[in-house]
């Protein structure tokens, strides 16, 4: 298999416990990022750690492996799940795409705007962003932020905004320059999985808290498209009804 797209999906949430299963319109949030990651890729599967998610996936007919509940992230939980299925398929895959559990609404063409950023044959991690349209996003440091080199390769992942305009008024920026915030979609090749997951944290990450930076620290070498399409992922309760708002639900 070429590519293998897995979902990780953890039922511990500070936030919103129970996240994967929450009902959206009559499916689960789960069983909807898998239908949209399925319309992208042969080979999907869900990567959890709570016997409920295991069930409910099996029951609406995905595929699914159980993890570690110990992970200190979702790439480490990626790495789990990967390892796992290539030995059930008895098959290893070429790439490794890390679908984000909390996007119910992900649009298979971003997933397959993802698998471009492959063309460069030194691409080692793929991931995408977008221009920033609204002045909030720009300002809100709750958006990492990306600036690349001209070969679209990342340079730096920031929470402030990048780069700084020198004499210009903040004010002003946005129609001055063109910032982009990071859409965080992942694919790797399969090689580098195990590589990046057991780097230690950097200073860059322990500063911004953007595991990205990690891999920038090591010298790795991610490979970012601009994506058309928005992303609207789920961290509260209150984001459904967001959602809902805007006509999406």
């Amino acid at each position: 298999m070429e590519y293998l797209a897995i979902i990780p999906a953890r039922f511990a949430s500070t936030r919103f416990p129970g996240k994967p299963l929450t009902m959206i319109a009559g499916k689960s949030m789960v069983q909807r990022v898998y239908e949209q990651a399925c319309k992208a890729f042969a080979n999907v599967y869900v990567a959890t750690d709570h016997p409920d998610i295991y069930s409910a996936v099996e029951e609406f007919g995905g595929r699914v492996v159980m993890t570690s509940a110990n992970h200190p992230n979702g790439t480490s939980r990626v790495l789990e799940a990967m390892q796992k299925i290539e030995k059930i398929r008895g098959t290893m895959c070429k790439y490794v795409v890390n679908v984000q559990g909390d996007e119910p609404f992900i649009s298979p063409e971003q997933l397959q705007e993802l698998t471009k950023c492959f063309d460069d044959p030194q691409a080692e991690i793929a991931t995408l962003m977008k221009r920033i349209e609204e002045q909030a996003e720009l300002y809100d440091p709750s958006t990492p932020k990306v600036v690349c080199d001209k070969y679209g390769r990342a340079l730096y992942f920031s929470r402030s905004i990048i780069p700084f305009l020198r004499d210009i008024p903040q004010n002003e920026w946005p129609g001055h320059h063109p910032f982009y915030k990071h859409i965080g979609l992942y694919g790797y090749k399969r090689e580098i999985l195990p590589e990046i997951v057991s780097m230690d944290e950097g200073l860059l990450e322990k500063a911004e808290k953007l595991e990205q930076l990690r891999w920038l620290e090591n010298g790795i070498k991610i490979c970012v498209r601009e994506s058309a399409y928005n992303s609207y992922s789920v961290d509260t309760p209150a984001d459904i009804d967001s959602l809902k708002a805007k006509g999406i639900i």
